[in-house]
């Protein structure tokens, strides 16, 4: 019997059960409605007093804060609660500190950036890898798909994305331990029939890049993007839902870069002018 080549099922995700952290905007929103438009259930994570900032009858939320393993857990808890088996695991919440290269903060600089960024990845995907594995096969595995950053490959830590004299010293290594976490959670979950990648995204219209694209100006950007723009709500849904279709069912350590380009531009970002 000939393999089923259609569109309509190579990148089928009707009916897939979808967590993603962060979900309330930026990335997060643009793949959770990725999913819920094609059919998903999608779960969305927020945090307190935002849930109406993505209200949508096709997603539904839970309020938490994978800030601390605590609060990994309470989501885990509170997801189990609802249902018994998970499809795709979106590791999207992530957060920075822009300070002085002098003066970085310990605890909201380091600290808490590698709270969130990297130890909620390990402690939401061993919480549910047993839903995840539930019923999963070499075929048709669970996904997980880790929100990582251009900023783990690229080491330049000042420039538009932050004040003037301040810099994202914690953001880039915690988005590089993100890749390296999404190489070894892979290798551990392959035999449970789980894949594991990892989404490495340039810039995006979101929280994080708001600032920036404020202050610099759309055209410091487009001018270093050879696709002449940044990323779109189209352009990150559709890499999520390829991820998690039969169309990538071998797919598994891969850190995909989603930036337009902007790589093999080695011009400097032009530092943001106030």
């Amino acid at each position: 019997m000939s393999a089923n080549l259609n569109v309509a099922s190579l990148f089928n995700v009707k009916g897939k059960i979808v967590l993603v952290t962060g979900g309330s905007a930026g990335i997060g929103k643009m793949i959770a409605s990725g999913f819920a438009q094609n059919g998903a259930k999608a779960v969305a994570e927020i945090t307190a007093g935002l849930k109406n900032a993505t209200a949508s009858g096709s997603v539904s939320y839970i309020v938490a804060n994978v800030g601390s393993k605590a609060g990994c857990d309470a989501l885990v808890n509170e997801f189990k609660k609802r249902e018994s088996k998970l499809h795709v695991l979106v590791n999207n919440s992530g957060i920075t500190w822009g300070g002085p290269y002098e003066d970085f903060p310990e605890e909201k600089g380091w600290d808490n950036v590698f709270n969130v960024n990297v130890k909620s990845i390990f402690y939401m995907t061993a919480g549910l890898t047993e839903l995840l594995a539930k019923d999963s096969n070499n075929r048709d595995p669970a996904r997980v798909i880790n929100i990582s950053s251009t900023a783990s490959v690229d080491p330049r830590s000042e420039g538009a994305l932050s004040r003037p004299g301040n810099g994202t010293w914690s953001y880039q290594p915690s988005k590089a331990a993100v890749n390296h976490l999404t190489s070894q959670l892979a290798l551990k979950l392959a035999p449970r029939h789980v894949t594991v990648n990892a989404i490495l995204p340039g810039v995006f219209p979101s929280k994080m890049t708001a600032f920036g694209l404020k202050t610099a100006g759309d055209e410091v950007f487009t001018a270093n993007q050879p696709t002449g723009r940044y990323g779109s709500t189209e352009d990150m849904a559709g890499m999520a839902v390829f991820l998690s279709s039969p169309a990538s069912a071998h797919v598994t350590g891969a850190h995909i870069i989603l930036d337009g380009g902007a790589r093999y531009n080695s011009r400097p970002m032009p530092d943001a002018k106030l």
